[in-house]
């Protein structure tokens, strides 16, 4: 059994009819009925009836036909990969991410790509939590960097670090001798978070944090992008709460900080992706981009 024998009849297969299959080859018709037939004393099978100038597949026939598609299927995907590994066709890479998120590493791996893959492009965008898991189901990401909980059972999630959350004021000199200090403090002002429909988990776990340190908060302004919340911070328009990997991000913004001990409510920084959706390049970047961080580090920092 050959390959051709395998096309041929999955030609046949498709177009239900031996002369059409055999202009679709480029072949004449004798020999492909000859094909067809060496193809069925081999498997020990009728695939094919022929009665009254129509054609129609056997239950074995259908059997085989499905098995056939799984296999070409394969095949092709395979060629793909194989092309997109040697830059022989573009191959996209559709990065989702969230503003929150800590990525000092990830402009190096984009640049150090176009050496194993020049073919490939690269797009990134910044999506909230819910919108990425969307798109990545659908295929319009590939890959999305976001923050737990991550609700799908189509996408594989890998952690990337835990990040604990601080409270972020406008830089001052006043000094708070414990959490409930800093608590009679907080419970007076205006709140600047993201906002409720953009981002719901990671806003409920803000006002549980409020609740803990007893009060309920004021929300004053809901942006949608870490660097407004801590641009409006810093120009005293309010306070917040916000991952620690947030000061790495923007140091030179005129903040100060304050660890929250004794509430051990966190957020979890994920990297997702479809499985079934993976190639290659996609391959290649989760590899690299994971590899740089340590999720046991405490203050949920890449090393």
């Amino acid at each position: 059994m050959e390959l051709r024998h395998l096309l041929y009849f999955k030609t046949v297969a498709e177009e239900l009819h031996f002369r059409k299959a055999a202009n679709k080859l480029f072949i004449s018709q004798p020999p492909l009925s000859r094909q067809i037939k060496e193809l069925e004393d081999e498997l020990g099978a009728i695939l094919f009836t022929r009665s009254n100038k129509q054609v129609s597949l056997t239950p074995a026939g259908k059997f085989f036909k499905k098995e056939i598609d799984t296999l070409f299927s394969h095949l092709a995907e395979s060629k793909n990969v194989v092309k997109q590994m040697h830059g022989a066709i573009p191959t996209p890479l559709r990065i989702g991410y969230i503003s929150s998120t800590y990525q000092q590493h990830l402009v190096p791996i984009l640049k150090e790509l176009p050496a194993f893959f020049p073919f490939a492009k690269t797009r990134l965008y910044e999506v909230p939590t819910v919108k990425q898991v969307r798109a990545l189901e659908e295929g319009k990401l590939d890959v999305g960097i976001m923050r737990a909980p991550v609700q799908s059972e189509k996408l594989k999630i890998i952690t990337l670090f835990p990040d604990p959350f601080v409270v972020v004021l406008p830089a001052q000199e006043q000094n708070f001798s414990g959490t409930e200090s800093l608590a009679e403090f907080l419970k007076n002002q205006p709140f600047i978070f993201f906002n409720q429909n953009y981002a719901p988990d990671y806003y409920r776990k803000l006002v549980e944090i409020c609740q803990r340190l007893g009060f309920v908060p004021e929300v004053a302004h809901e942006p949608n992008n870490i660097h407004s919340i801590l641009r409006l911070v810093e120009s005293g328009m309010g306070v917040s709460i916000v991952p620690a990997s947030v000061q790495e991000q923007y140091p030179y913004l005129k903040l100060s900080y304050y660890g929250l001990p004794g509430i051990p409510i966190t957020t979890e920084v994920v990297l997702a992706y479809k499985p079934s959706a993976s190639n290659a390049v996609v391959d290649w970047f989760i590899q690299k981009f994971t590899a740089k961080f340590n999720t046991e580090n405490p203050v949920g920092q890449p090393n």
